[in-house]
This record gives structure tokens, C-alpha cells and sequence, in this order.
């Protein structure tokens, strides 16, 4: 019977969390929050109906808003109170819909609509028959297999008639969510309900065709799993009979390696852990192959392995001298390490304190290896090629110990020091552990190359991990995040190598000792091909010395026309390319002269390859000659200044600009940096400021435009050291003074014309050498530098050393006009020190 969609009704509202209560069904629910029980006490007082509505989201605060607006009239079949909730069985009615939520003092009451379903037009229609029947027979298949009773499902499905009673039916027993129960429940057509139903079992029947055959194959790869492990027991049988048991044998050997070794108390304990874990564990198993690899890399590792110094200080002296020429601040520092160690090994062994005779202390060799600990940490720094990495194997063979490179150049993942945890597959060691594990000493040579070339990623900083490996003070206790034990690092002797100090990290350049290497002069280069490259080239080209002969003129010949580097890498390389063209020769039977010479260098190496800056040839006005530092060496350059008015603009003494100029425009070209900018703009302003002292013609006064140019406009150059070579070439320009040709000059300007110093000058006093000068200006300050240049350099040069612009003037500009005194800002109250 259809009723009317006009009849309304007040009813007290219960909120249902998680589940949706259908027509017809009943329902059994616990009831605990206030507003829902008054709701129950309520409808339980009266005609016993109450409207069961769904939570659109399952909150502990009953809110109106949180209220779909489609329901079930339901009626109070049961209730039961128990000690903090009421056990409720609700039946549902019928469908309804709510027009209005309200508050109703201890309660929420809405007034409900009843709603009913639109029935089928013509219910003996084959398709809908057929929708009807293809409904009831997937219905029972799900419930079948979801374990109902056959019988149960026949004598419920029988009772229910009408379509819309079906569809109702099996819509409350679907594992579905309450948001497509709620839509099940909002379908008012019988017709599209049931097609909603049937998609939702024939989706659920899928699902659980899909759970069936994944928990048949689970359960067949158990299956599997166990017979190969019964099998497997059984072949550990077979083999025991046989004689042929090696996994107790393997776990065994382990053991007893172990056993052998020195190790701390905490490594002990965690390799008796893992050892304990290791024989509980299949042989087969993953685990145990993780603990196995563990076991390995503790049981390879130097513990209180080590190798016994040679604190012979002659012979390390010898060696040191016969791998490698100059680098005598280097030697010396190796030496004098050598010597305090020795110092310290023979009071030791001299000692006869409680400290040796304690039981802790197994002999005196284990004090002795105690009291040389704490080694130096070095950082070599300088450019490429000046033999920073091979003086290191030199150091490893004077003190008789091993000796372990690692390049870190690139390395941007903290793993690389540290190690993995054991957690991630594929874990090892980091770096310093596999070191270690390949010198098989605890107190090698660790050479840490390129330093200065760490990268950064989201992995970690490297440089941080490094922090504790370089930490005299920490690094007796390195913890591996594989090994995940304390090693001891301390008698390591660490050396680092960089080419540029500035990419370093502050904190961790604290904990280096930095040793500078310098470039080497053209007569260094000399020496070491004629002691060492060239008998190296001749040997893997197969020559003999008897063969082949390299003349003093062609070794500098090679040196300054084919190589441009402070080091003697691509000197090398050009030896070697003329050694391979005369084995080939000889290889050819062709004729070929013993002696190299610069002529059968030119032949053999063709046009030169580096055109190096040389002095002038004249006495140019605005040519100031400079000096520069790079990586590949120092070398001069020329500043070139011109001078151009702008307009007949005369301004008397008593004008704004009382030093006789108008306005100035200055003009920088060559690719000048921002700090070389600078210093132009401050030479610019001293230059101006002095024009009555640089005795400036009348007729030249005026508005200027300055254009100041350094030659190789491709190439960046920055750095304040050219603030003196800038200001010598404007004042030269401006007076039409020409500047000294032989004079080369460095330094950093103030507006005041202070000479500040500037760093590398060995490699530019080098580069002046090369160059032809005669005289180089250097800041006063920077005078003690002078003691590290070599003195072929020193006997060959003539140093200035200035405090400030009018000391350069007068030394570089051809004038006898230009000797002011005390007429600077500074005044020159110091006269220059010539060396």
C-alpha cells in the first residue's frame, strides 16, 4: 500500500556513527551519548518511534549539521541499560526525511516527512525480471561464500517478496561504507536500487575471488617454504653422517677469529650479541647473511694492529730528499714530527711509573704504541701539480708505515665517512673503515685528497662526518654507523690536501695544521725533470739515458713556451711526448740525435703553445705593469689608463673642486670585478686629489673622462691587489708621465693612499721573474714575505717595499719633478726599503 508523502510527524532523533539502519530491518545499537538517550527516554514514553539518521562523519559531538537529511522511522523494540550505556534493538519503519532539526531542551527533534519508494511500472517486464533474479542468485553466491548457511539464506530471501523489501535486505548486510549505504538508502526508485545493489555485490564478489586466489598463493608459497626447509633438515642430516656439516664448522672459525682479536670492551660485547643471534638464525636466511657480513668487517679490521714507526731521522731525511726536490718547510715539519715521536718512545720505554707495571698494560710495546698516539693532523694546500699527494707516500715510506688514499673530491653523502646503518640493504662501512680494513694497520699514512671539493646534498654535509674523524680530541672513540662500535683513529697521521683553503669550512680547517706549497721557478722545474721526470718518461718509453739526453736550454725551453702551471704535471706530459716521438724513431731504425735540444724541441713539439706576458720594451705613459696570483701560477699584467676632456671648462682655485678638475667619468673595461671596481674608483679619487703634486698642465684641467682597460677582456679578473698598478697608470696618464718599463708593483689602495698588504707573493714575485722585471713594489707590510721566496728570485730582484702612493710615484714615474714630501695624506715621513 502506497502511503502519502504529505504525512509529517515531530520525532526524536538518534544519530547512528558508522551504520545505516534500513526499512524493515532491525537493528541493534549501544547508545551513550546524552543527547541520544533523552532522545530514547523520550520516544520509550510515548508511541515508541524515534527517526535513526546517519553521522556524515563519525564525531563523538552530536551536531545538527553532522545529520544526513534522509533517515528511517524506526520503532523501540528493546532497550537494556547497562552500567554507562543503553543497549538498544531499534526496527526500522519506514523511510523519512527530515525538514527540520531542532534542539528540544535535553535532546534534538526533527520534523520528519515520510518518504516512499516509487514502485516498478510494469514489474513482469523481462529485464526487470531478469534484474531481479540475477540480484537474488549473486546475492546468495556472496553470502555463501562469506560462510551463511544455504538453509538460512533460502528461508530469508524466501520471506521477502517485494523488490524494494530485497534490495533493502541485502543493501544491510553489504560490507560497504556508510556514504554508499546512505546513497542506497536516499534511492527512492525500486528499480535503479536494485541495480545499485547488484553492482555493489558483483563488485564484493570480485574482491573476494581476488582475497581467495592471493591467500591460495600465499599459502602455496608457505607450503613450498616448509617442505624446503623439511628438506633441508633433513640434508643437514645427511651431511652430519657424512662428515660434511660446515655451517657449526663455519660459525666455529668465526668464533675463533674473533676470540683472537684485541678488542675493546664494547666490541666484545657486540660481537658476542651478534655472534649468539648469528647461530640462532638459518644459515639460509637473510639475517643471518646481514650478521655474517658484520662479523666479516669486525673480524678484518686492525684492532691493535700496528706498524712500528722508523724514528730513524737520517734516513727519513734521505728519503724524503731523494723523492723530492725543495718543499723544504714541508720536510721540516715531518721531521720534526718524527723527532718528537722519537723523544717520546724513548722516555716511555725509560718510564717505570705504576701506569707500565698495571695490569691493564699487557707490555711496554703497548705503552710505547700508546704514548705515540695523537699524531698530527696536516693539510696541504697549494696548487696543482707541486707534488702535495706524492710527498705523502714519500712521508708513509720514511716512517715505515702503510699508506691509504681516499679522493673525495664530489663526495656529497655523510654515508661516505659514517658509513650505513645496518638497517638499509646493501649497508658497508664508510670510507676511513674500509681505509683501515685495506692498510690492516691501525696507524696508517690516511691521505684525504682534495678536501677541499666536498659537495653537499640532502644526504648529509660530509664535511660535518669529517669533523669527529679530524678531532684529536674525539677521534680515539669513531663510531661507523655500520660498525656501530668506538675505533680508535687517534694514531692515525691524517693528511688533507686542497687547492683553494677558502671552500674548507671554518670548524673543520680549526682542526688542520695547514702547510703551504708554493709554485716552482723555472730553475725548480729544471731541477726536478732533470732528477725525476725525465728518467721516469725515459723508462716507460723504453729509452735509456745513453740514448737520449735532455740539454739544460731545452728542459727551460720546454718549461716557458709549453707549460704555463705553477706545478710540473704538464711539463711532464711534454717530456713525455718528446720521448715517445724519439722511440719512435729509434723503433723506425730512423736517424735521430742524442742531444734535445731547443731546436729539436720546436721540431718535435711544434709552435709554442703559452705566450707569456713580458715586460715592455719602452716607457709607455698610462701603462702601469701588475702583478696576479692564480691557481696555475703568478704572472704580471698590464693596466692601461687614458685620458680624454670632455669640454674647455677652466675652474678657478676657489671653485668646489679646488684641485683644478671638473667632473670626472670613469670607464672600466676587461671584465673587471666588483672589488677590482672599487679599487679603480679610489685610485681615480687619489689621483684627482693629487694633481697639483703631479705638476698636471693648466691647459689639461678641466671635466675628464678616464677609460681604465686590462688586456685579456675574456678572462674574469678581481681581487684588490691591482689598486697601486691602477693608480700609477692614471697618475701617469693624467701628467703625461710615462711609468718605469722594468718596475712591477701589488697592492691594495685606501682613499687616503695607504698601500695595504696582499697575499701571494711568492707566486707573483715568481711571475715577475719570468717576466723580465727588474724592480717589484710591495707593500711594506708584506716584507717578511720576502724570507720564503727563493733566493735565486732574491739575488735576481730588486724589492720596494712602500707604505703608501707617493713612495710608488716616485719610484715608478719617469719624473724628477715628482718629489713631494710629507705632501700625502700619510706624509712619507718613511722613506721605501729597497732589498
Amino acid at each position: 500500500m502506497v502511503k502519502s508523502m504529505s504525512e509529517r510527524r515531530s520525532l526524536p532523533v538518534i544519530a547512528l556513527r558508522n551504520t545505516v539502519i534500513f526499512p524493515g530491518l532491525r537493528l541493534p545499537i549501544s547508545v551513550g551519548r546524552s543527547l541520544s538517550v533523552h532522545a530514547i527516554e523520550e520516544a520509550s514514553g510515548t508511541d515508541q518511534l524515534i527517526f535513526a539518521v546517519a553521522q556524515k562523519k563519525n564525531e563523538d559531538t552530536l551536531s545538527i549539521e553532522n545529520l544526513f537529511d534522509m533517515g528511517v522511522v524506526a520503532r523501540i523494540v528493546h532497550v537494556q541499560h547497562g552500567q554507562n550505556s543503553l543497549q538498544v534493538l531499534l526496527e526500522g519503519h519506514e523511510r523519512g526525511k527530515a525538514l527540520e532539526y531542532r534542539h528540544g531542551g535535553d535532546r534534538i527533534e526533527a520534523t520528519v516527512m515520510t518518504v516512499n519508494d516509487i514502485p516498478v511500472l510494469r514489474p513482469d517486464e523481462p529485464v526487470f525480471v531478469a534484474l531481479l533474479k540475477e540480484t537474488r542468485e549473486r546475492a546468495v553466491e556472496l553470502g555463501k561464500k562469506r560462510g551463511v548457511p544455504e538453509h538460512l539464506l533460502a528461508r530469508i530471501l524466501e520471506q521477502v517478496k517485494s523488490p524494494g523489501v530485497l534490495a533493502d535486505v541485502i543493501a544491510a548486510y553489504l560490507e560497504i561504507g556508510v556514504e554508499d549505504k546512505q546513497a542506497l538508502l536516499e534511492t527512492t526508485n525500486v528499480e535503479n536500487r536494485l541495480r545499485r545493489v547488484l553492482v555493489h555485490v558483483q563488485r564484493l564478489l570480485a574482491e573476494f575471488d581476488a582475497q581467495q586466489k592471493i591467500q591460495s598463493d600465499v599459502q602455496e608459497e608457505l607450503g613450498s617454504k616448509q617442505r624446503e626447509m623439511f628438506l633441508r633438515q633433513q640434508m643437514k642430516a645427511i651431511q652430519k653422517e657424512l662428515g660434511e656439516d660446515r655451517e657449526a664448522d663455519d660459525v666455529e672459525e668465526l668464533r675463533e677469529r674473533l676470540a683472537k682479536l684485541d678488542l675493546p670492551k664494547e666490541a666484545r660485547a657486540e660481537t658476542d650479541r651478534e655472534l649468539a643471534r648469528l647461530e640462532r638464525a638459518g644459515r639460509d636466511s637473510v639475517e643471518s647473511q646481514v650478521i655474517r657480513n658484520y662479523l666479516e668487517w669486525i673480524s678484518e679490521l686492525p684492532w691493535n694492529k700496528r706498524s712500528d714507526d722508523n724514528l730513524d731521522l737520517k734516513r727519513a731525511a734521505e728519503i724524503l730528499e731523494e723523492d723530492h726536490y725543495g718543499l723544504s718547510e714541508v720536510k721540516d715539519r715531518v721531521l720534526e714530527f718524527l723527532a718528537i715521536r722519537q723523544l717520546r718512545a724513548k722516555k716511555t720505554a725509560e718510564s717505570k711509573d705504576d701506569e707500565l707495571q698495571s695490569p691493564a698494560v699487557k707490555d711496554v710495546k703497548k705503552a710505547k704504541a700508546r704514548a705515540l698516539a695523537k699524531g698530527p693532523i696536516l693539510l696541504f694546500v697549494g696548487p696543482p701539480g707541486v707534488g702535495k699527494t706524492s710527498i705523502v707516500k714519500s712521508i708513509a715510506r720514511a716512517l715505515n708505515r702503510e699508506y691509504v688514499r681516499i679522493a673525495l673530491g664530489g663526495a656529497r653523502d655523510e654515508a661516505d665517512i659514517r658509513g650505513h646503518r645496518r638497517t638499509y640493504v646493501g649497508a658497508m662501512p664508510g670510507r676511513i673503515v674500509q681505509g683501515l680494513k685495506q692498510a690492516g694497520k691501525q696507524n696508517p699514512v690516511f691521505l684525504l685528497d682534495e678536501i677541499d671539493k666536498l659537495g653537499v646534498s640532502y644526504q648529509g654535509n660530509p664535511a660535518s662526518a669529517l669533523m669527529e674523524v679530524l678531532d684529536p680530541a674525539q677521534n680515539d672513540s669513531f663510531t661507523d654507523h655500520y660498525l656501530n662500535v668506538p675505533f680508535n683513529l687517534s694514531e692515525v697521521l691524517f693528511v688533507a690536501t686542497a687547492n683553494f683553503i677558502e671552500n674548507i669550512p671554518s670548524p673543520l680547517l680549526d682542526r688542520m695544521e695547514v702547510v703551504e706549497f708554493s709554485g716552482y721557478t723555472e730553475r725548480e722545474k729544471a731541477e726536478i725533470a732533470k732528477r725525476y721526470l725525465v728518467p721516469r718518461q725515459l723508462e716507460e718509453a723504453g729509452l735509456s739515458g745513453e740514448q737520449v739526453a735532455f740539454s739544460d736550454e731545452a728542459l727551460l725551453a720546454i718549461i716557458s713556451s709549453y707549460t704555463r702551471e705553477s706545478g710540473v704535471r704538464q711539463l711532464e706530459r711534454r717530456i713525455a711526448s718528446v720521448t715517445r716521438k724519439v722511440a719512435r724513431k729509434l723503433a723506425a731504425d730512423e736517424p735521430t740525435d742524442k742531444a734535445i735540444t731547443p731546436e729539436s724541441v720546436r721540431l718535435m713539439l711544434g709552435r709554442p703553445k703559452v705566450r707569456p706576458e713580458r715586460a715592455n720594451e719602452t716607457d709607455d705613459i698610462g701603462v702601469a705593469t701588475g702583478l696576479y696570483y692564480t691557481p696555475a701560477g703568478g704572472d704580471i699584467m698590464f693596466v692601461e689608463a687614458s685620458i680624454r676632456r670632455l669640454h674647455e671648462m677652466r675652474l678657478s682655485d676657489n671653485s668646489a673642486h679646488s684641485n683644478g678638475w671638473g667632473n670626472v667619468s670613469l670607464i672600466l673595461t676587461g671584465q673587471l670585478g666588483d672589488v677590482m671596481k672599487e679599487s679603480a674608483r679610489a685610485a681615480m679619487t687619489y689621483a684627482a686629489m693629487q694633481a697639483k703634486n703631479l705638476f698636471i698642465p693648466e691647459d689639461k684641467l678641466g671635466s675628464i673622462e678616464a677609460h681604465i682597460h686590462v688586456p685579456a677582456g675574456a678572462i674574469p679578473k678581481d681581487g684588490p691587489s691591482a689598486g697601486v698598478a691602477i693608480a700609477t697608470a692614471l697618475a701617469s696618464a693624467m701628467a703625461g708621465i710615462p711609468v718605469r718599463k722594468d718596475v712591477a708593483m701589488t697592492g691594495e689602495i685606501t682613499l687616503r693612499g695607504r698601500v695595504l698588504p696582499i697575499g701571494g707573493v711568492k707566486e707573483k714575485v715568481l711571475g715577475a721573474l719570468r717576466a723580465g722585471i727588474k724592480k717589484v713594489i710591495l707593500p711594506r707590510e708584506n716584507e717578511a714575505d720576502l724570507e720564503d721566496l727563493p733566493k735565486e728570485a732574491r739575488d735576481a730582484l730588486e724589492f720596494i717595499c712602500v707604505d703608501n702612493l707617493d713612495d710608488v710615484f716616485r719610484i715608478a714615474l719617469l719624473s724628477e719633478n715628482y718629489f713631494p714630501t710629507n705632501v700625502g695624506p700619510l706624509g712619507s715621513d718613511r722613506p721605501p726599503i729597497t732589498h
